[in-house]
């Protein structure tokens, strides 16, 4: 599961989709195939009950931020605290990571935003069917149907400071965020001015100055990297990339993933097959399939510190220095917290 906002023309301020499966035209070194590497990695990498910080218990589990992460038991959504205590109890249908103090929920018909007491304290006076978390002073919130509403900003006070107008929108990094105007992707600052014009087929958000955009069609185009004056900086070669963190982004070249340098150079080769964005220093990696693979963790090296084990592995928190597993498959599997 990525966190990391993409625009699409597919599905306007959509979560991670993936892109074409056409290799790209890239030479890299030959690397041991990531199960193997697992296979041999140091029988202390593995998980033991004293890495495991939070048992797996719970039937869904988010991301810790500012000491407290949203977890599913049953069909509600509550928020536990770092030891695995429930400090906002379960009553939501769905809960947001905390950003900026507040975390967006919703209740039936009620959505906004409540504090770390679970008081909402952010309530929309308008109908919204979408919203994300805070990021930079606004969120992005999407007005009127579900289907039909269009994208806009507001602040803490809910007031809408950008009007709502756009197909898709994305929440603000570095200054800038990603906007769509008739299927197609560009970038506005904090008072509403386009400062990327509106011309890619698919985009992500800025991070440490650089945005993956996908040059060409949705289908058939390539991701390379721009600058936020738009520049194209790292040419358009490859099958998806993703966000840069600690001076690495994942990319993915054919159907394997490994990791880029500001560059554009090939770090980490692409051996994995799956491979999620640096956090905390350590990013998550699969090696086999969606449904039977294992999840572990490499460094900045593409060393695996944690070996492949886990049915499902998230971010580390780099605030709160865990990382949510799950143990057993998508349906019965429960969610536990490790640490580094």
């Amino acid at each position: 599961m990525r966190h990391g906002f993409r625009g699409t023309i597919i599905l306007a301020a959509a979560l991670m989709l993936a892109g074409c499966d056409r290799q790209a035209q890239t030479s890299v070194p030959q690397a041991p195939n990531a199960a193997s590497t697992a296979k041999s990695t140091d029988a202390k990498t593995v998980v033991s009950s004293d890495r495991m910080v939070i048992k797996p218990q719970f039937d869904q589990g988010e991301r810790f931020a500012e000491g407290m992460a949203a977890v599913r038991i049953g069909a509600k959504f509550g928020y536990i605290d770092k030891e695995g205590k429930v400090v906002i109890m379960p009553q939501f249908d769905f809960a947001g990571t905390f950003s900026e103090g507040v975390a967006s929920v919703g209740i039936g018909n009620k959505i906004g935003y409540i504090d770390k007491e679970g008081r909402f304290v952010v309530t929309p006076s308008f109908e919204i069917a979408n919203l994300l978390a805070f990021s930079e002073g606004l969120a992005a919130v999407r007005v009127g149907e579900f289907l039909t509403g269009k994208w806009g900003y507001i602040d803490k006070q809910g007031k809408i400071v950008i009007r709502a107008q756009y197909e898709g929108a994305g929440p603000f990094s570095d200054g800038l965020a990603a906007v769509s105007f008739d299927g197609k992707w560009g970038y506005i600052d904090k008072q509403g001015t386009t400062i990327i014009k509106p011309q890619y087929s698919s985009v992500r958000s800025f991070s440490e100055g650089l945005a993956a955009v996908r040059v060409g069609d949705y289908f058939k185009g390539k991701d390379g990297y721009i600058d936020r004056t738009g520049k194209i900086v790292i040419e358009p070669r490859f099958d998806a990339a993703f966000l840069f963190s600690g001076g690495l982004a994942d990319v993915r070249v054919g159907d394997k993933y490994g990791y880029i340098d500001k560059a554009g150079k090939l770090v980490i080769p692409p051996m994995f097959d799956f491979a999620d964005t640096f956090a905390a220093g350590l990013a998550a990696i699969r090696a086999g399939d969606d449904k039977t693979g294992k999840y572990g963790y490499i460094d900045q090296a593409g060393k695996i510190v944690i070996a492949p084990q886990f049915d499902f592995a998230d971010l580390f928190s780099a605030s709160d220095g865990l990382a949510a597993v799950r143990v057993g498959d998508d349906q019965t599997g429960k969610y536990g917290y490790i640490g580094k």
